[in-house]
């Protein structure tokens, strides 16, 4: 689906909602767990609220199935202290097993084979994108060890916007995909009450944290979607979804038009066409 049906509005916010929203995907993890006799769920922690959400709610599931949730923190360069302790609190709390991984010197060595004349945002876009990449390469590699499958973090916000890394930040399963992101903040606030006190303090930690991408593109992920934060985000996008034109012009709503070749990746020729 590359845009919204009514489906997506309201936002879900009451307690039932929420609910039922945690209860289906533990649910939906754990048959998916059993129909492909998965090994292992591996998981890259980043210190944002997608990938400790993702553990929060993962990590009973993995116990009920006696499979481990693998975690791993990957920093490169340009992560923050205070994500990489946020994510290492994170994997600590929830993973089964968790290692924090520092590829700065790989990174550094990778860069000597490509051009880098500036430090313009598309420059950093491309950098912030290797990053991502070497990330997932790790991950992945991780996954096929262990007879297991990647967890992606991505929620609906960020895929409308094209604010994730083809071939990098995309895993194999995505628990909170049809979520926006405002939504994702409710569930793990709404999760608390699950939580002993060290995986507590790690949520919370994460729920009020700056959302920031750790790749080095900006200050902060609003700052590259033209909003003041996500609420004002999801809003948005609601009244543009729901008939709304006046929104047609903001940033936001040219960013998700202008990664539409994101969500069709990988574009192809169809098959009448190629016989015209």
């Amino acid at each position: 689906m590359k845009t919204p049906d009514s489906s997506y509005f309201p936002f879900i916010e009451n307690s039932d909602q929420l609910d039922r929203v945690i209860d289906t995907i533990q649910s939906e993890v754990e048959q998916y767990i059993q129909s492909y006799r998965l090994k292992a769920l591996v998981l890259g922690v980043s210190g944002g609220i997608d990938s400790a959400l993702c553990a929060a709610l993962l990590a009973p599931v993995c116990k009920k199935n006696g499979i481990p949730l693998i975690g791993r923190s990957i920093t490169i360069e340009t992560n923050p202290k205070d994500e990489i302790a946020r994510s290492i609190a994170i994997g600590e709390a929830f993973c089964t097993q968790f290692e924090h991984l520092d590829l700065t010197p790989l990174y550094f060595e990778f860069r000597k084979w490509i051009t880098v004349e500036d430090q313009s945002f598309r420059t950093r876009l491309r950098l912030g994108n290797i990053k991502a990449r070497m990330r997932m390469m790790v991950i992945y590699d991780l996954a096929q060890k262990e007879g297991g499958i990647v967890i992606g973090t991505d929620n609906y916000t960020e895929y409308l916007t094209g604010f994730w890394t083809l071939h990098g930040d995309v895993g194999d399963y995505a628990p909170l995909f049809h979520l926006w992101k405002t939504e994702v903040y409710r569930v793990a606030k709404h999760f608390l009450a699950s939580c002993n006190e060290a995986q507590k303090t790690a949520l919370e930690a994460c729920i009020e944290a700056t959302p920031i991408d750790g790749l080095g593109i900006s200050s902060h992920d609003c700052e590259q979607l033209g909003v003041d934060n996500y609420d004002q985000a999801d809003q948005i996008f609601q009244a543009y979804f729901t008939g709304d034109n006046s929104w047609e012009n903001h940033p936001l709503i040219q960013k998700f038009k202008n990664s539409t070749y994101k969500r069709e990746n990988p574009y192809s020729i169809a098959r009448n066409r190629l016989l015209k």
